[in-house]
């Protein structure tokens, strides 16, 4: 099995909503997400021969996501009032409302589908919220 490994990182804010602790307080990250892609062989011809895929490609396609959220607050859907909602978007702040908490656990599921849906074969994906936290998210 070969396997690459490739990292993209992002700046957020969030909260857990119904949590009992201080991460219920709206509070920021340095994501890291380190993602894995498999495959059992190599391309044999073409200019990807001796490659599972361009690191370009993968490189590229992470940090797009990562960037996608990058110096946002991100909240979990029906977390909010609408008034608060309504004020920081009255303020230009960069919101993201997910369907689901947002944690380290569910961000590695997130990112491993959006990347398996961009047809890489991925391996597991690890989402780092702090340099010695992390979540990993496989099928495997």
């Amino acid at each position: 099995m070969y396997i690459l490994k490739t990292e993209a990182a992002f700046d957020s804010a969030h909260f857990l909503a119904g949590y009992d602790g201080k991460c219920s307080n709206l509070h920021g990250h340095r994501w890291v997400i380190s993602a894995e892609i498999k495959s059992e062989k190599l391309h044999e011809s073409g200019q990807l021969r001796g490659m599972v895929t361009d690191f370009g490609d993968i490189k590229k396609d992470l940090k797009d996501l990562a960037d996608s959220f990058d110096h946002a607050f991100i909240y979990e859907k029906n977390s909010l009032k609408s008034e608060t909602v309504s004020a920081l978007k009255s303020e230009n702040f960069k919101l993201i409302e997910v369907d689901f908490r947002p944690t380290a656990e569910n961000f590695a599921e997130y990112f491993f589908n959006c990347l398996e849906n961009m047809n890489y074969s991925v391996r597991s994906v690890t989402v780092y919220e702090t340099p010695n936290n992390c979540a990993i998210y496989t099928k495997e």
